[in-house]
């Protein structure tokens, strides 16, 4: 953007994935007066024990504009359903025409190695529509905008052949996500077995560790796409 700030953009396959695996670095940016947004491709209505799909969709909608308030973020829900996003044009389509409408010049979703059919669908989705976003020859509404930053966050079930590149220190706004993401009830503990929050909370501070800070979060770059081209010979060690 042309006054220096930037914005961010999240896709998750359901409403609280962004969240979970990129609310740290979301808070970090929005807190330094940055724009962020998350996308949720689905509510991810099919995994409450006892409500209904329909009204834990409802449920999880209210929840997710909550949250990702608390956050300083914005919120985008497209029109698909748990456990049956389809992986076609007309999804990246719909995505691109969101990228194009709010013109984010960074994009974080899910690494594709993943035991979830959804996120893997997410991944290939948001790959797509960040391609088609940025063509003009694909006509739509609204003009051609580049996002041309790209990340994949860490999630506990897109494990396979993630490997970390970035580190980024999120120790100054670690508080203020556990406290929002507490917003879902799923990380409540009263949904899933699963010990969300225990988790990422253990997490942030392994990659803290590993970076060098109290909290950290690791993301992964697009093969290729952190190569270096050095002119004087190798970095630090000029010929």
């Amino acid at each position: 953007m042309s006054d220096g700030t930037r914005h961010i953009m999240v896709v998750g396959a359901h409403a609280g994935d962004g969240e979970i695996m990129a609310g740290l670095l979301v808070a970090k940016y929005t807190r330094a007066g940055h724009r962020a947004t998350f996308v949720h491709l689905t509510p991810g209505e099919k995994g409450h024990p006892t409500l209904a799909p329909e009204a834990y969709a409802e449920q999880k909608r209210r929840e997710a504009v909550e949250v990702d308030r608390r956050l300083g973020a914005e919120t985008v829900f497209l029109p698909y359903k748990d456990a049956e996003l389809p992986l076609n044009d007309e999804v990246k389509v719909a995505l691109c025409d969101v990228i194009r409408e709010r013109r984010p010049d960074i994009l974080v979703t899910h690494w594709q190695g993943s035991i979830h059919p959804d996120h893997e669908r997410a991944h290939f989705i948001t790959e797509g529509a960040r391609f088609f976003a940025a063509l003009p020859a694909i006509q739509r509404a609204l003009p051609a905008h580049g996002a041309w930053g790209l990340w994949y966050a860490e999630n506990w079930e897109d494990p396979y052949g993630f490997e970390i590149d970035t580190y980024v220190d999120v120790s100054d706004v670690f508080d203020l996500w556990v406290d929002a993401v507490q917003g879902y009830e799923l990380f409540g503990g009263k949904v899933s077995s699963f010990r969300y929050l225990d988790y990422y909370k253990a997490l942030a501070t392994l990659r803290g560790c590993l970076a060098g800070t109290r909290y950290a979060v690791g993301l992964m770059s697009p093969r290729g796409t952190n190569v270096r081209k050095e002119k004087a010979g190798l970095p630090g060690f000029p010929v």
